[in-house]
């Protein structure tokens, strides 16, 4: 048989013209593959053809029904879930921070209502006009309206920041422009009710976090939990009625109740940077603490600014930086050596007007006494009433050095306190075998160690309370959203001298302001006692001389009363006094500001003297010597 099968074409009878159409060409073509399958076809080709296709159609049918399965088991969690994610909205309800409190429940600081004003650049029409309107409203610099120009220009971009969190006022004369792709939204700021509190209470960011101070001590608690909207919606956005609709309230973050009491504080800052400018100096520093509880009632801190203007600094100067405490630290010296044994305020002392130490080493130094004098016979009690030097180095000496570093660390240097304020310093107190050259004598009146105000002002508080320590407190209860109040742990405390010890030191302090370095200190009608520190600052050259020769003081007094049953430790410290002054030394820097501080306190807290105390009466005892 041939291969191939002619076409059979009609016939044309002689005179006759036939055209061919498409139809006849397709029923030849068909014709012609019919033919073709019918002559290759067989049996068993067909019989394989068909078992393969059922396989096929087989294998493809159990892929369906896997994927049903699969679909409607193993992954209909996730695809149900990813249905109600497409009809579901979710809004998120911000938490309000908790807010702050003196003492008495007046705010300190506290959430108040702003509004960020913020725009789609897509949908700006003139980036360069929006820019320039906004500027003129919000009084931006050429150069952040510029900035703004460029952002609203990147297309690209659906949001970007104008301002965050302005006055309802200003972003409502914003909205009243009418800029297309220009709006505002609602957002929490923070507020305080007294810019004298910054350094304490602190600060927190745009978005809500404590970033300083104790909002950032406490940021866990004063943060909120937000809550949630979650709720059906349409095609349309609209809602609509379903069992997965749910709200979940937002929890308002804990309140804090500090020990600040708000009035005195605000007085404290007054009259602090009144001396503070008027003598020229660098900063100054004033703490107020309750002495039986430790409580903090106020913490002041005051810096000059590069402008030459003073303010109340971001930073809490009164933690966070230390300072070599000078004379204030002959309280612990003779504290020390009186609860040990080795001397009583009657013991004498023979001190020159000036000693030279390490004679023949390469530490040989003279030291001279805080007043020129020859040699001089001293009582303890005389030593500390004229803050000599010398005398008090010759107090210490009765006592080894490893004995007086132990004092000083029971006293609380070295260590943080219990405030455990963000930034705090421990100041620096070195174990006393790297004690080198004068080191081993200056530590006596305040050289060789340094510490924060709030180390120091602790440390004397110990002789006010009868020979207890006890821990500073700026925290005393916090309150949940339904306004239950948990109080804070108690301030830890520890005995460091005996009660009879800690009562010799009160009388003698009172001399000290009676008859000695502190008379600027007395307050009328009342007993006061304490001690005045003037120390020399280390420069960065390692010595306490400046480049051209000049010298920079520190000038500090703290104190407490009434002195016969203190109810009161103040700390006053001023940092670079005008050195031309003589208002640089603590007795003339630093103890008029306890004094002021002294009356607000007596007249804001209704502090009254014990019966039979009228203050400092007569005049200079005999014994005392003339006073320098």
């Amino acid at each position: 048989m041939s291969d191939t099968a002619p076409i059979r074409r009609p016939r044309v009878t002689s005179g006759q013209r036939r055209t061919v159409g498409v139809g006849d060409l397709i029923s030849a073509i068909s014709s012609y593959g019919v033919t073709k399958m019918t002559d290759n076809v067989n049996a068993g080709d067909m019989r394989k053809r068909i078992s393969v296709m059922f396989v096929v159609i087989l294998g493809v049918l159990s892929l369906v029904y896997l994927r049903v399965v699969v679909l409607q088991t193993w992954k209909a969690g996730g695809y149900r879930e990813m249905s109600v994610n497409q009809r579901t909205k979710f809004n998120v309800i911000s938490a309000e921070r908790g807010a702050i409190y003196d003492r008495d429940g007046a705010e300190l600081a506290i959430p108040i209502p702003t509004r960020t004003i913020f725009a789609d650049p897509r949908e700006v029409t003139d980036p360069v006009t929006t820019a320039r309107a906004l500027g003129m409203v919000l009084q931006l610099t050429p150069e952040a309206e510029m900035d703004l120009a460029s952002r609203l220009q990147n297309k690209s971009s659906s949001f970007t920041y104008v301002v965050r969190q302005v006055d309802s006022a200003i972003a409502q004369a914003v909205l009243d422009l009418n800029l297309p792709g220009v709006s505002t939204y609602r957002e929490e700021g923070r507020a305080l009710t007294t810019e004298g509190l910054r350094p304490l209470i602190g600060r927190t960011d745009l978005d809500g976090l404590g970033i300083g101070g104790l909002e950032k001590q406490y940021n866990d608690v004063l943060t909120g939990v937000n809550g949630k909207l979650q709720r059906e919606v349409n095609s349309r956005g609209q809602s609509i009625a379903s069992a997965g609709s749910e709200y979940v309230p937002a929890v308002r973050g804990v309140n804090l109740v500090t020990t600040i009491h708000r009035s005195l504080q605000f007085q404290v800052d007054g009259i602090l940077q009144q001396q503070v400018e008027r003598i020229l100096a660098r900063s100054g520093t004033a703490i107020v603490m309750h002495t039986q509880t430790g409580e903090i009632y106020a913490m002041s801190n005051v810096r000059r600014n590069d402008d030459g203007t003073y303010s109340h600094t971001a930073g809490n100067i009164a933690a966070v930086e230390a300072h070599e405490p000078g004379s204030v630290a002959k309280v612990f010296s003779v504290a020390a050596a009186i609860e040990d044994g080795t001397v009583t305020p009657q013991s004498t002392f023979s001190v020159p007007g000036k000693q030279v130490f390490n004679k023949g080493t390469e530490w040989e130094q003279e030291i001279k006494d805080a007043y020129p004098h020859g040699l001089e016979e001293m009582t303890v009690r005389k030593i500390l009433v004229d803050s000599s030097n010398l005398g008090t180095v010759q107090i210490s000496q009765t006592l080894s050095t490893e004995r007086n570093r132990q004092w000083l660390a029971a006293f609380g240097f070295g260590e943080k306190t219990s405030l455990q304020f963000p930034g705090e310093t421990r100041g620096l107190l070195k174990p006393a075998r790297n004690w080198q050259g004068t080191e081993q004598f200056t530590f006596a009146y305040g050289y060789g160690y340094a510490s924060n105000a709030v180390q120091l002002v602790s440390a004397v508080n110990v002789v006010a309370n009868d020979g207890v320590y006890i821990g500073p407190k700026l925290v005393s209860a916090m309150v949940d959203e339904v306004g239950v109040s948990t109080p804070t742990p108690p301030a830890p405390t520890r005995r460091v001298v005996s009660s009879a010890t800690a009562a010799t030191m009160r009388t003698l302090l009172t001399d000290v302001v009676c008859y000695g370095t502190a008379q600027l200190a007395k307050i009328p009608g009342m007993s006061v006692a304490g001690k005045t520190g003037t120390g020399y600052i280390r420069q960065d050259n390692g010595t306490y001389l400046k480049d051209d020769g000049s010298r920079a003081y520190f000038a500090s007094f703290v104190g407490f009363l009434p002195a016969n049953k203190p109810q009161f430790t103040v700390l006053v410290s001023i940092d670079e006094p005008d050195p031309s002054s003589r208002d640089r030394f603590g007795g003339t820097a630093a103890a008029p500001v306890f004094q002021r501080i002294g009356q607000v306190i007596v007249n804001e807290l209704d502090l009254r003297p014990e019966p039979g105390d009228t203050g400092c009466v007569g005049t200079r005892p005999a014994e005392l010597g003339p006073s320098h």
